[in-house]
């Protein structure tokens, strides 16, 4: 890949262009200068391959649960050999994971239940209805 838009960036990055502007605003990504323009607005951003690099690694720790900022501690971390605060951060994930599937199952468990008495077709109000009532 020699150099892209905005666009072609977000397509190789599998993400929307205000995504990428998004980020940019973050700080996550840079912002290149426009090349190839006169005058007031004119010119072209161009992103390489470092660019799509950087952003689909902020999309893959975005989809492992990383906040943007843990996500800013990753990429700054990135240059450095601090993998004892990497390792902590993926374990600070990994427990706010674990307490979410925790969380999951309990609401599976509970929907169980309620979809086994609304089977058992009893007379009265459905109990899964009821229960989002309460």
């Amino acid at each position: 890949m020699k150099s892209t838009t905005i666009a072609g960036l977000a397509r190789a990055g599998g993400v929307g262009v205000e995504t990428v502007r998004y980020y940019q605003r973050r700080g996550l990504l840079g912002t290149p200068e426009r090349s190839g323009g006169t005058g007031l607005g004119g010119g072209i951003r161009r992103y390489d391959e470092r660019d799509v690099r950087r952003l689909r690694f902020i999309r893959q720790a975005r989809a492992a649960g990383f906040t943007l900022e843990q996500v800013g501690e990753l990429l700054a971390l990135d240059a450095g050999e601090d993998r004892a605060r990497v390792r902590a951060l993926a374990n600070e994930r990994i427990g706010a994971l674990d307490a979410r599937i925790a969380e999951l199952e309990t609401a599976r468990d509970a929907l169980k239940r309620l979809a086994g008495e609304c089977a058992a077709g009893r007379k009265g109000p459905c109990p899964i209805i009821a229960a989002f009532e309460e």
